[in-house]
């Protein structure tokens, strides 16, 4: 998993509230479990005008010149910024994949739905929830400035604008301990690889008949 310790990125908004994992990642791309190619589906229904399945050549779909995401300005944008309940519905995982794969390290919003929070920091994404009335500021100072960017600190837990304001959000210390460090559940259970390994060899000397 992608270590993240400090990011200076772009900012997209999408302002809407009760964003569900299905127009995250609509239903019929969830037949693949690689956890990559996800991302020129991300939004699917909202980015382009026509209906999107698998194995689709997106390059020769028609796009949604009104989705924000589709804008010339937001091209490489790395921080998401939104409203509340973000990634409410089902609990799939493919949704912070598709994310991550569109170029996302960080979602802001003043609520999340609690699985899909969860699975983000499973997969690197930092989902950074703020007062409504600061992410009220942060759509209006986007608004303001194109190319604004915002710099995310993980370490000292900090969201600073271009102006210098900088706003404090909370994370579990676990949690950042393997966003920092890069840690998935694989990788968190590789860093007890010699206690697994000895205990292994333990069981096989002791039970020696299962091992036939």
């Amino acid at each position: 998993m992608q270590k993240f310790t400090l990011l200076d990125g772009l900012v997209a908004p999408l302002d809407r509230a009760n964003v569900d994992t299905d127009a995250i990642i609509p239903k019929q791309f969830l037949k693949s479990i690689k956890r990559s190619g996800f991302g020129p589906n991300a939004f699917d229904e909202w980015r382009y005008l026509d209906h999107g399945e698998p194995g689709m050549d997106n390059s020769k779909r028609k796009i949604n010149p009104d989705f924000v995401l589709n804008q010339p300005r937001y091209q490489g944008a790395q921080v998401l910024l939104t409203r509340e309940n973000f990634g409410c519905g089902s609990s799939r995982e493919h949704a912070p994949w598709a994310l991550e794969d569109f170029g996302f390290r960080a979602i802001i919003a003043p609520s999340f739905a609690d699985i899909f929070f969860n699975n983000c920091f499973k997969n690197g994404l930092l989902p950074i929830r703020l007062d409504a009335a600061v992410v009220d500021a942060l759509f209006n100072a986007e608004a303001k400035a194109a190319g604004f960017r915002l710099k995310i600190d993980l370490e000292q837990q900090t969201i600073t604008m271009p102006d210098g304001t900088a706003h404090r959000f909370e994370v579990e210390a676990f949690r950042k301990h393997c966003l920092l460090n890069g840690l998935d559940d694989i990788g968190l259970t590789m860093q007890h690889g010699d206690e697994v390994k000895a205990f292994e060899a333990k069981h096989r000397a002791a039970q020696p008949w299962l091992f036939k």
